[in-house]
């Protein structure tokens, strides 16, 4: 939920539609600018009527805010979204086998790991180069070494390389 409340709106306008988000079960994220002061609502009741805002003193506009991954949703992207790999389109009208290890070790396991997924129907090979860890003694992957690894054209499997 987001009003914003219009140029000039008093505290007092400002606190009502805080009390009223309050009531309906939302925590109050207040933002105040040089213009307007916005609040936000997260959580709360699922169903109430949108105009319950609209008309309060001092607002100027109120949303709903319904999706959490606004940018990605299938409202904003109805189309979807197709990324291309090398010759792959992931996200298309294909089902796309992404496999592989979690960590690259070496360039002869990454090449090893590629001739399996291949076989077994992948046609993507991915792996981590860099493996956040709470511990520094934890293994933290190969970094630049393991990009090196996987940044080469696809290889006689057909699998396209992907390194995180």
């Amino acid at each position: 939920m987001l009003v914003v409340m219009q140029q000039g709106a008093t505290e007092r306008q400002i606190q009502g539609v805080i009390d009223r988000l309050v009531e309906l079960g939302f925590d109050v994220h207040r933002s105040t600018g040089v213009i307007h002061t916005v609040l936000g609502g997260v959580g709360g009741k699922e169903e109430f009527d949108l105009a319950i805002f609209e008309v309060m003193d001092g607002v100027k506009e109120a949303h709903r805010i319904v999706s959490p991954y606004k940018l990605a949703s299938r409202s904003f992207r109805p189309a979807g979204t197709v990324v291309r790999v090398g010759d792959v389109d992931v996200g298309g009208e294909r089902v796309v086998v992404m496999a592989g290890p979690c960590s690259v070790e070496s360039r002869d396991q990454i090449e090893r790991s590629a001739e399996i997924v291949a076989r077994l129907g992948a046609q993507v090979i991915r792996a981590g180069a860099f493996k956040p860890r709470s511990s520094p003694y934890a293994f933290q992957g190969l970094g630049e070494e393991g990009l090196r690894c996987c940044a080469r054209p696809p290889t006689a499997t057909g699998c396209w390389w992907s390194a995180r």
